[in-house]
């Protein structure tokens, strides 16, 4: 295959860049603006994890089947985008009335339409920008990258906040209303456009029928022989228990606490994610697979303590590590686990092995996971008075031991039972 041309390099970066800056400008921060409609947290969860966690089981049926057997890509793509689009910006509208009473289930259902078309974009678009490629180990990481680039740059809406709050007839930070949910519709559009002037990429062509097996990873399952291999998975899906206290809740806790700009400094796990993607190799090289799963795992940990430890105040620097620690917690031991579980699953089975994991972690451990941590947080609810009103908040030091335990318990259980030699990050 030819060489990649600059003028594809350059329309597949922005693909990525607006792909993920789509969802990025307000999947952080709905948690708060939920919280400020009246929403629980097992409603947040509810409405904003299991639906995502929908998402990710259902989308792969779609690519897998019919997205990449019977259409070009790009297309696909660009009508997903508008679909996307059109849901959010629906869901902006609905997760209140008219007279701003909370409506949890019909938000729920709009915002699962949205998730069950935006969810499949990411395999699409790394789809799209693998056919271009003639050296894929080179050349996507720098292009992918553009995605993480891409949420970033969002993030930073939050330092416009008073003058875009009034936008939507607020006062509020900008987190506390429905205008990031409008942005990224808006957003959603242009990726939709700019799908459409994407370099083809057509369907691909196959010999046999795809079942519905093939998607699930069932051949996969045959993997589960390998006591390592069956730890980590399970280790995998009981990871996301604790880390949905974080991925789902983080934002409405800063928030509470009284820290500003929060989405713009969340943006800091992104950055150290970014690092870290690139210093990979040079640890894999000194840790091996189990001691970087492992120090994935008790990042986690240390991310909760810094929570649980930190304020606003003098000891404001642990939430910043906290939020730092991201490049560590997601690098470590998810992109790990999709590295470990390539070598270990033979070559015929490699797609149905890494849809497998997809779906233990970002489908089943999502569900359960965002479920879990609504029930907890909902068990600490308080009562302030600020400027003589009362207003609702958590016991957030005593929220952040739960998933301090929960982590704990998961990294001995895979330091105990997993002792796999199997080197990965390298030929």
């Amino acid at each position: 295959m030819p060489a990649m041309s600059a003028n594809v390099r350059i329309r597949l970066s922005i693909m990525m860049f607006l792909q993920y800056a789509f969802n990025g400008v307000w999947i952080i921060p709905l948690g708060f603006y939920l919280h400020k409609q009246g929403y629980t947290a097992f409603e947040i969860g509810y409405a904003a994890g299991t639906t995502i966690a929908l998402g990710c089981i259902i989308s792969p049926f779609f690519v897998g089947m019919i997205a990449d057997r019977f259409f070009s890509a790009q297309k696909v793509l660009g009508v997903l985008n508008i679909l996307a689009a059109l849901f959010l910006y629906v869901a902006s509208q609905t997760a209140v009335d008219s007279q701003g009473v909370k409506q949890p289930n019909v938000f729920f259902w709009v915002l699962l339409a949205h998730n069950l078309c935006y969810m499949p974009t990411w395999a699409l678009t790394n789809s799209i920008a693998l056919y271009q490629m003639s050296n894929p180990g080179k050349q996507f990481p720098s292009i992918r990258v553009m995605g993480t680039i891409g949420w970033i740059v969002v993030s930073g809406v939050t330092l416009f906040s008073k003058k875009l709050s009034p936008l939507v007839g607020s006062t509020e930070t900008i987190e506390a209303t429905r205008l990031p949910m409008i942005l990224g519709s808006g957003i959603g559009v242009i990726a939709a456009v700019f799908a459409f002037f994407l370099p083809s990429t057509p369907p691909k062509p196959t010999d046999h029928k795809i079942s519905f097996g093939d998607v699930l990873g069932v051949r996969a399952l045959a993997l589960f022989k390998d006591r390592n291999f069956a730890v980590f998975a399970i280790s995998s899906f009981l990871i996301l228990f604790p880390a949905m206290f974080y991925w789902q809740f983080c934002n409405l806790f800063l928030n509470e606490i009284g820290m500003e700009f929060v989405q713009f400094k969340q943006s800091v796990g992104q950055m150290a994610e970014a690092v870290f993607l690139f210093l990979m190799p040079f640890f894999f090289a000194r840790f091996g697979v189990k001691k970087m799963l492992l120090i994935g795992m008790l990042a986690w940990v240390g991310r909760f303590l810094c929570f649980q430890l930190g304020d606003v105040g003098s000891m404001v620097f642990l939430l910043y590590a906290g939020l730092a620690l991201h490049g560590v917690c997601f690098d470590f031991f998810f992109v790990t686990g999709q590295l470990y579980t390539d070598k270990k699953a033979p070559k015929e089975v490699q797609a149905s092995a890494q849809g497998l994991i997809s779906l233990i972690t970002f489908g089943l451990g999502w569900l359960f996971g965002s479920v879990l941590a609504g029930r907890v947080i909902d068990n600490y609810v308080v009562e302030n008075v600020v400027d003589g009103a009362v207003v609702k908040g958590h016991n957030w030091p005593v929220v952040w031991l739960y998933p301090v335990i929960m982590a704990v318990i998961v990294a001995i259980f895979f330091l105990v039972f997993f002792d796999d030699k199997t080197v990965v990050g390298r030929d």
